[in-house]
């Protein structure tokens, strides 16, 4: 009785650290075969292939039916993904029904992003990229060091991260969702801080224009006039401009750049800038 029992359901495979540090290191594919139809689904299928092949080792039909599912749409923060990637390579390990897996991935995929991109584009990436470029500014060697032992070690978090989801299982997610809200606001606070601060040291914008009051005196519009009522206003509001223009008009960053670039060559002819 007990060997007709399993040959109807066929034994899954074990998958071991190894598998999953792979599954980390392989969702670094996860920009490939990218298309407006189901965005990343080609480069997940291609990550989470190899744990799936080894899960379904001797079930052909098993294996079909899950890599049909998981080129399904899907579209994600790729840092944040081996969380999930680890997270779904559990449920498939342990038989849980297809249904439930599909409809994790598909609820998750979501809120992982926003945190992902809160954490990583708008936060870590933006923060070190300020210091850093501060530090070569200065000529220091430090500034690429720092900022390339950084990036490397992003790389290499993807392996823990994608242990973390499949060690923790559903707990993992569910802490992340309960506490979603606090983490992407507190994230975006921090950086928009950042974006506000690189404005005021990148965004460089002077007018040498000079008002003549009497004989021998002048005002100079930057020094004495603009830089007491608000230093740093002419980049701010320059950047406020473009995001307006790029938000509510819908030009090109192309346009803008070329906008830019032709206004600086301009006021800078003509002595304003």
């Amino acid at each position: 009785m007990a060997s007709d029992e399993s040959k109807k359901t066929p034994q899954r495979g074990k998958l071991t650290k190894k598998d999953i540090a792979q599954l980390g290191i392989r969702s670094l594919f996860m920009q490939s075969a990218m298309n407006y139809e189901r965005m990343q689904a080609g480069g997940w299928l291609l990550a989470t292939l190899p744990a799936l092949k080894k899960v379904y080792k001797d079930d052909k039909d098993g294996l079909s039916e899950a890599m049909t599912a998981n080129l399904q749409f899907i579209n994600t923060n790729n840092y944040a993904a081996p969380l999930l990637l680890g997270l779904q390579a559990s449920l498939e390990e342990h038989g849980e029904k297809r249904n439930t897996i599909d409809s994790l991935r598909i609820a998750l995929f979501g809120p992982l992003a926003g945190i992902g991109d809160a954490i990583t584009w708008f936060t870590i990436l933006p923060i070190v990229a300020g210091i850093t470029a501060s530090f070569a500014k200065e000529g220091s060697f430090l500034g690429p060091l720092v900022f390339f032992l950084v990036y490397v070690a992003m790389f290499f978090a993807r392996i823990p991260i994608a242990q973390l989801g499949y060690a923790t299982g559903t707990r993992a997610i569910s802490k992340i969702r309960e506490n979603s809200a606090i983490v992407s606001r507190a994230a975006s606070i921090l950086g928009c801080t950042v974006i506000g601060g690189l404005i005021a040291t990148y965004v460089q914008i002077t007018v040498l224009t000079k008002i003549h009051v009497t004989a021998g005196h002048s005002i100079s519009l930057q020094t004495q006039f603009l830089d007491r009522i608000f230093p740093n206003i002419l980049p701010l509001g320059y950047t406020f401009f473009l995001y307006w223009l790029l938000k509510k008009k819908n030009i090109s960053p192309v346009m803008l750049i070329l906008m830019t670039f032709v206004l600086a060559v301009i006021l800078s002819w003509l002595g304003v800038l």
